[in-house]
């Protein structure tokens, strides 16, 4: 008989089935010799106290359990049907998956570069801080989220299969622990061999693969799309066309711009990093002094809302590092990434504050109403860059100096490998930013005492939090609303955010695009 159960767990037995057992049997009334399997469903650590584990499990007793693992099958394709996929990041590549699942040949077309060549030009962009606009940490096989973290927390339950999504990273060589653990994630070493796994299986399949295939113009007749262009000069045709391209691949807004497709502004948000010590923000939440060796390094999401705006972390990252995620020379952009054991005496996170039409509205100038946030976006990424002194190595302030108005005399230590500049940010970035991340930091410290340190270092600027441009769809066929075959996707469309909310809208398009072309 199978009984679910939660057991609490203290640090230092996390690891001893034996105590697994004697607290089942306990709970159960069973002697512990009964049990033949115990299977947990769900972790997560309980700091509100003393830390401890809070494990939901499924304990068998009297009978061995079915423990078949999911596999999904992607077999060979036929080239009766082909959709063309702009950009394999995770939208882009659990569409593709998706649509081999469904006998429909996939032709990927991805900027970049695979994910093992990619990572030789994000070593350039540290040591040389010259940065290529089509392989970084943004642009590339597996996209963002390869080598930014591999974070796949997502509130996005209600869209699609998270449970799928795990099991096709885990049938591709991710860890197991990402199907119980509350807050999963891979890790930026290791999520790079796992794309490779999910390229193999694409193109065992049948499915195409070009790398360096960047789109530069949309093939329409009579308001249907019937392929693209790549690179000014291959012609790719298909039967539908999903964009997967990303938040930061401004070129296809202007793309879309340049054939009418309706495109609409629309909220995103900006601000910094704020680094730690690691060691500190262990301190704060689990109130000891020295973690525990079982604990993983703690984590921390603080939101509130200010003057009607949302100011909150957001890709915290502990045992982390921060990187330079710009994707053009004469801006900076940062964000966070962790390895799979989170061991950098760092932790980061963004910082950053809902930014509204009334924000955007305030820039002086002619362009089209559309453009205009991600106009203010480019302004604040140039605007770190020349504060930097035309240089990578990111403006940055100790966060209470940032709160007294003055110049950091010296900065402290910091995981970011370009280097910091010292920067009044407090006077140099927009009001409507300061004045909110002042309040919402003082409100945080209140709640976390001690996040606003002498410790603590603001590193300008997070901008990319989600795309400032949507791609209007129609919501039952996810088709844009104005060409027929064009199915916006993921991120880039302004449907997602993040690794795995993105990888179910990939899924949610190819099964529309399915629904299309029957």
């Amino acid at each position: 008989m199978k009984h679910q159960i939660e057991i609490i767990v203290p640090p230092e037995k996390i690891n001893q089935e034996g105590f697994f057992r004697y607290i089942a049997s306990k709970k159960l009334g069973v002697n512990a010799s009964d049990i033949t399997k115990i299977v947990q469903v769900r972790r997560s650590v309980d700091a509100r106290r003393n830390p401890i584990f809070r494990i939901m499990a499924d304990v068998y007793v009297g009978e061995t359990p079915s423990l078949d693992k999911p596999n999904y099958v992607y077999d060979p394709v036929n080239k009766k049907k082909k959709v063309i996929v702009i950009g394999f990041g995770s939208a882009g590549m659990f569409a593709t998956l998706r649509l081999i699942e469904l006998g429909i040949m996939p032709i990927v077309l991805e900027r970049g570069k695979d994910v093992q060549t990619r990572r030789h030009d994000l070593r350039f962009l540290m040591r040389e801080q010259i940065v290529n606009p089509d392989s970084n940490y943004c642009f590339g096989e597996g996209g963002a989220g390869t080598y930014s973290d591999g974070k796949l927390y997502t509130r996005a339950v209600k869209r699609g299969n998270v449970s799928k999504i795990l099991e096709v990273f885990v049938q591709h060589g991710a860890d197991q622990d990402i199907l119980i653990e509350t807050h999963p994630h891979i890790g930026s070493n290791k999520l790079p061999k796992i794309i490779a796994e999910i390229r193999q299986t694409v193109l065992d399949a049948g499915g195409e693969i070009h790398y360096g295939a960047k789109v530069t113009d949309f093939i329409i007749t009579d308001k249907k799309i019937k392929g693209v262009i790549t690179n000014d000069k291959e012609e790719f045709i298909a039967d539908a066309v999903v964009v997967a391209s990303g938040h930061s691949a401004r070129d296809m807004f202007y793309l879309y711009n340049k054939h009418k497709i309706k495109i609409e502004p629309k909220p995103f948000a900006m601000g910094v990093r704020i680094e730690h010590p690691q060691p500190l923000i262990n301190e704060l939440q689990y109130h000891m002094k020295i973690k525990p060796e079982n604990l993983p390094a703690a984590t921390y999401n603080l939101s509130t809302n200010i003057e009607g705006s949302g100011v909150y972390s957001f890709c915290m990252c502990p045992g982390g590092i921060i990187v330079p995620a710009m994707t053009n020379e004469g801006e900076i952009v940062v964000n966070g990434m962790s390895m799979s054991r989170r061991d950098s005496p760092f932790a980061n996170s963004g910082l950053v504050v809902e930014i509204k039409q009334e924000d955007w509205n305030n820039i002086d100038d002619d362009d089209d109403e559309t453009f205009k946030p991600l106009k203010l976006q480019q302004k604040i990424e140039q605007l770190a860059y020349k504060l930097a002194g035309n240089s990578i190595s990111a403006p940055a302030q100790k966060a209470t100096d940032f709160i007294e108005g003055k110049f950091s005399q010296k900065l402290p230590k910091t995981s970011y490998i370009p280097g910091l500049t010292s920067v009044r940010l407090d006077e140099e970035l927009p009001n409507f930013i300061v004045k909110k991340l002042k309040k919402a930091i003082k409100d945080f410290n209140r709640r976390l005492n001690g996040y606003l340190s002498d410790e603590a270092v603001l590193v300008g600027v997070e901008s990319r939090t989600s795309s400032p441009i949507r791609v209007p769809r129609d919501r039952e066929t996810f088709m844009q609303v104005d060409i027929n075959g064009l199915f916006p996707c993921g991120e880039g469309a302004g449907f997602a955010g993040g690794i795995v909310s993105s990888a179910i809208d990939g899924e949610n398009c190819a099964n529309a695009v399915n629904r299309y072309l029957s």
